[in-house]
C-alpha cells in the first residue's frame, strides 16, 4: 500500500494499493496523458477519466481491475489534479523500483 497527498496543505491523502499500479501499468493509463507542457491540470484528470470510462465500456473481459481503480483511486471524492500529478509520480517511482529489483534478480 502507497499514500498519496491530494492537496497541497496536505489535509487529504489516498491510499493506492500495488493492484491499483499494476492495472494503470497493465492499461497503460499514464502513457501520453499530459501533453508537452508537462502541467496535470483538472483537463488531463478528465481526460484520464474519459479514457478509463471508453476502455471499460469498450472491453468484452472482466474489467473488474478498471472498477476498481475507478472507485479506490480516480473517481475518489477528493481527487483532483494535484493528487494526479502524485499519482503519476508514485507510479513512476514504483516502475523504476520493479524495473531496478528485476535487474538486481538476474
Amino acid at each position: 500500500m502507497y499514500d498519496i497527498q491530494l492537496n497541497e496543505s496536505g489535509t487529504r491523502h489516498l491510499t493506492v494499493s500495488e493492484a491499483n499500479l499494476k492495472t494503470i501499468e497493465k492499461h497503460a493509463l499514464l502513457r501520453d496523458l499530459v501533453d508537452s507542457t508537462g502541467y496535470v491540470t483538472e483537463e488531463v484528470l478528465d481526460k484520464l477519466k474519459h479514457n478509463v470510462r471508453a476502455l471499460i465500456a469498450s472491453s468484452s473481459e472482466n474489467s473488474k481491475d478498471l472498477l476498481d481503480l475507478c472507485i479506490d483511486v480516480i473517481y475518489h471524492e477528493k481527487m483532483k489534479a494535484f493528487g494526479l500529478k502524485n499519482l503519476i509520480l508514485l507510479f513512476l517511482e514504483w516502475e523504476n523500483g520493479r524495473e531496478h529489483r528485476q535487474e538486481i534478480e538476474e
